[in-house]
């Protein structure tokens, strides 16, 4: 029997003591965890040290790269395309990766995008995927670089062979009240995206009330972590700082989302959706070596959706096929003349979720039909009795609880009263 190099109960007291843990150290503590010598009691302390005091930018960066090395990673080299790719810190109404990847795609660009699925409020990619009959989300490395070679746009599920050490401590700190905490969330998203070997990777890190993290200032703290992890580990990273205290677009759910992706592709659909599809799409393809790419000419002549149908077939999928309806709906009017004022994004990504587009625990399934449509956005004016949303859901049951969540989330007010918002769309450029 082995003797281990250092003793978890002293790396536990040196964080719990604001200490400093050295990169062998850190690296032994990864490695014990995920061999299962170091016990889930232990890690759920030191999580919960480093929680409470933080970590130096240098043991985080240690901490990404022992993580990364617990599995494999993916290489891109043999493909005759650069290659770029994009992370979104989740939200409500939040599809842009659907119209994104192949926006880029179509630029001759491979766009190697490993996504998940939604917990809670925020929605997940290939739960809004899985609304095309036939679509599938896995696929080995040999199908994924076909694909990209191909086509140039995957989106798929990430293996588990990717950083799994993460894995293990991300439901660890899920159950033990330590997922907010910035060095943790992102060594946790850089190590899955530096592990899958993408040459340029930009980030989308949101702040509001439908956020992860509501505070601006801690999104912008969490953009320049990641941005220093991604820059350390030689893949040129950029971060937009993004506004997530109203609903993405008009749709909230599956296959809402995913029809309204689709008026994207087709050079329509809504102005914020559009707006943060083609920023995002600048910033990766600059990275990728196009600095002068006409996007939104793709969007209005075709091309964009010519990638999308094509992604969507390699993958199985139809692109013709009709999506899934809702059996229920229920209409909320508005009750008085006058200007939406206000539109939480937090209580409608909940009730979506309690519609059943959601899911409480990773093994739940997720209803495809069932979100949320709305029919006006805050500075809107609104008559009495005209649509303000519509619930859609299978089982009438969930409606309730549904607007349950809503009571307070909307208002109306008269013509000059301030929209909250929380302002522009898009707060700043972090690089």
């Amino acid at each position: 029997m082995s003797v281990e190099p250092f003793d978890v109960v002293d790396l536990i007291r040196t964080k719990r003591d604001r200490g400093t843990l050295s990169t062998p150290q850190i690296d032994w503590l990864v490695d014990a965890y995920t061999r299962g010598y170091v016990a889930d009691e232990q890690m759920s302390a030191m999580a919960m040290a480093i929680f409470l005091n933080g970590m130096e930018r240098e043991e985080i960066r240690d901490l990404t790269l022992a993580m990364i090395a617990s599995g494999e990673r993916m290489e891109f080299s043999s493909l005759s395309k650069p290659t770029t790719d994009k992370h979104s810190t989740g939200g409500v109404g939040d599809k842009i990766t659907l119209p994104l990847a192949p926006l880029v795609a179509s630029f001759g660009v491979a766009v190697p995008q490993l996504s998940g699925r939604g917990l809670g409020h925020t929605g997940g990619t290939l739960d809004k995927l899985e609304s095309i009959p036939g679509w599938r989300a896995r696929l080995s490395n040999d199908e994924m670089l076909a694909q990209l070679d191909a086509v140039g746009a995957v989106i798929c599920a990430a293996g588990s062979g990717l950083a799994p050490a993460d894995g293990k401590l991300y439901a660890l700190r899920d159950i033990t009240g330590t997922v907010e905490c910035i060095p943790l969330i992102a060594s946790s998203i850089m190590s899955k995206k530096i592990a899958e070997g993408t040459a340029s990777l930009v980030l989308d890190v949101k702040f509001g009330s439908g956020a992860f993290l509501k505070d601006p200032a801690q999104s912008r703290e969490l953009a320049e972590t990641m941005v220093r992890l991604g820059t350390d580990a030689g893949v040129s990273t950029v971060a937009l700082l993004t506004n997530m205290n109203v609903p993405l677009g008009f749709a909230i759910g599956n296959a809402n989302e995913v029809r309204e992706s689709v008026e994207v592709l087709a050079g329509g659909g809504p102005a914020d959706v559009v707006e943060l599809t083609v920023a995002l799409a600048r910033e990766m393809l600059a990275l990728a070596g196009q600095l002068d790419a006409d996007v939104e000419g793709h969007l209005r002549d075709g091309k964009a959706m010519d990638a999308w149908r094509a992604m969507i077939s390699a993958q199985g999928g139809d692109p013709d096929a009709e999506l899934p309806v809702a059996r229920e709906q229920h209409v909320v009017t508005a009750d008085r003349d006058g200007v939406l004022v206000e539109q939480q994004a937090l209580p409608f990504g909940i009730a979506a979720w309690r519609l059943g587009a959601g899911r409480a625990r990773k093994e739940d399934p997720v209803q495809h039909a069932a979100g949320i449509d709305l029919h006006a956005k805050p500075g809107d004016r609104v008559r009495a009795g005209e649509p303000l949303f519509t619930l859609s859901a299978d089982e009438p049951a969930r409606f309730d609880r549904a607007l349950e969540a809503l009571e307070g989330a909307y208002r109306i007010g008269d013509e000059g009263d301030e929209v909250l918002d929380g302002g522009p769309l898009i707060a700043d450029r972090i690089a």
